[in-house]
């Protein structure tokens, strides 16, 4: 996953349906934590599993660590500003694998939370693996319990199901169908190396069910799966509950990795309702690719279905009005909205205010649900009465010291945050400007060949129309090495060949091809 793609960006301001106000909160004595899932009861948050430190580090034996696992249930007032705690070691081992595992799906309906599957350590393999489980925790019992400081292992229950193995999906629900969305099966210790420790396959799929629970027996009942490789072969994206333009309840996957034929984010998504699920070519997300926290909402006056992406990792991010593409896919500051109008077009607008940093990454948007919302959580927004609302919060994902830390991560690049923002909407809509992210961009397609390389390259790109093109080697310094102006060129795909001379000692170096309306640059590896 390399390169970097310059173009500029053509700017249609539109005045913002609404405005998004973040404001710091901490609470002392509460940890960081990401990828984690929560549930909630008279305004106190249950956050269970997720990981203690940051990006998980490339080194084989530290990567998802025990150390880094979160073994305690954590209760959380953000009202108060209190935070209590208490071990899961009085639970059976099978519980206290799962609910100390990362990634895992989750939904809260009633007074129980739901969860299933999670990445984690497994005593009995001495290995990690992709639980197979569905835990039920009765919330309001659980909270009361951790800050009484009394027993609570009467309030959990537990049953297999091997549909259930899926890490980095997302658990949902259309009127009363629970929809398993995406996700993967990883069994093993997590290896970047190449190395066979681990098996990883993805669902592909949209795993339909029924539940019924009495308090005592949990019963599940399958439908028919809905199984695409290509468009639903993604993990560690967001899913987020709708409003559809026909008014019914709906999800939509956005973005998310990989691709089945290159490792980089989707850039369309997918609608999903009762009748089935339809993908959105047509439409192009560039910002905030990877799971971040996000606030739906949805217009009934106007159908506008509006969806606020809060930081996180992407494959584009804007610099002074410049649309770059970075495909190391880095932490990012972006704040985005994405909207879906009365005749289910969408667009991507970036906000005007930023995460305060590079934030965002396995963080969730908790709702405050004293607000308008309807059964999905998909917040009214004509319903809000005041010019401001607090419609929730985000609390902890990762927090990173630099955008491209994945092949340098020793594990001090990053950390869990610790974090809470309160998350306001404003409805002035005189008080900011939205910019439109235009779906024509990053035209000139790079590619270089061999890469790495000890000899000579090949170099493609794709021109839409006769110019100037220069192209240029770069040190990792930053010092020109080459420079050179291309001829014969022609509307569409172009091949030229490089030699490489006088770089004996190898290394790091960057390939810049630029025309008078787009630039792009790849980062190129020879070997001494």
């Amino acid at each position: 996953m390399i390169g970097l793609i310059l173009s500029s960006l053509s700017a249609i301001a539109q005045t913002a349906p609404f405005n998004i106000y973040i404001e710091p909160l901490n609470i002392n004595g509460l940890g960081g934590l990401q990828a984690y899932a929560f549930g909630q009861h008279s305004g106190k948050w249950l956050v269970v599993g997720g990981r203690l430190d940051g990006l998980h580090r490339r080194q084989p034996f530290a990567a998802f660590d025990v150390v880094g696992n979160n073994n305690q249930l954590i209760v959380i007032d953000p009202v108060s500003q209190q935070k209590w705690t208490a071990p899961l070691t009085t639970l059976t081992v099978a519980l206290q694998e799962q609910l100390s595992s990362t990634n895992m799906e989750f939904h809260q309906e009633g007074n129980y939370l739901y969860i299933i599957g999670g990445y984690g350590y497994n005593t009995a393999t001495a290995s990690r693996k992709t639980f197979d489980n569905l835990t039920a925790i009765d919330v309001p019992a659980v909270v009361n319990a951790v800050i009484a400081g009394t027993s609570f292992t009467s309030f959990f229950r537990q049953i297999s199901d091997d549909q259930f193995a899926v890490t980095g999906g997302h658990l949902k629900i259309i009127n009363n169908t629970y929809y398993l969305v995406g996700g993967n099966r990883f069994d093993g210790n997590y290896n970047p190396m190449g190395n066979p420790t681990f098996t990883q396959i993805y669902t592909d799929a949209i795993r339909k069910f029924n539940l019924t629970d009495d308090g005592t027996t949990i019963t599940i009942s399958h439908l028919p799966t809905i199984t695409d490789e290509e468009n639903l072969h993604r993990r560690d994206y967001n899913a987020v509950p709708q409003i559809m333009p026909d008014g019914a309840e709906g999800i939509t996957a956005f973005s998310g990795v990989f691709q089945p034929t290159v490792d980089l984010p989707f850039l369309n998504c997918v609608n999903i309702d009762s009748t089935g699920y339809a993908v959105n070519n047509t439409f192009q997300q560039y910002y905030n690719h990877y799971h971040c926290a996000v606030l739906p909402l949805y217009a009934a006056s106007n159908n506008e279905m509006h969806n606020v992406f809060f930081g996180g990792i992407a494959q584009y991010y804007d610099s002074l009005g410049i649309l770059v593409q970075d495909n190391n896919v880095p932490f990012v500051k972006t704040i985005a909205r994405v909207t879906r109008n009365s005749e289910g077009v969408m667009a991507e607008y970036k906000l005007p205010v930023e995460m305060p940093g590079l934030l965002g990454a396995g963080a969730e948007f908790i709702p405050d649900i004293s607000v308008p919302q309807y059964k999905n959580q998909v917040f009214k927004l004509d319903d809000f009465t005041a010019d401001t609302t607090l419609v929730g919060y985000i609390y902890g994902g990762i927090s990173s010291t630099a955008p491209n830390i994945f092949f340098t991560n020793t594990g001090t690049q990053s950390s869990a945050s610790s974090q809470i923002f309160k998350v306001y909407v404003i409805k002035d809509p005189t008080i900011g400007i939205h910019d439109l992210n235009e779906q024509s961009i990053g035209t000139l397609k790079i590619q270089v060949f061999p890469n790495p390389m000890s000899s000579d390259f090949v170099v493609k790109f794709h021109l839409n129309k006769i110019a100037e093109t220069k192209v240029s080697l770069y040190s990792i310094e930053g010092e020109r090495i080459v420079e050179k102006f291309l001829n014969n060129l022609h509307i569409g795909e172009n091949t030229f060949q490089c030699k490489i001379k006088n770089l004996d000692l190898g290394g790091i170096y960057f390939l810049t091809i630029e025309t008078p309306y787009e630039k792009a640059t790849q980062k190129i590896i020879i070997k001494p």
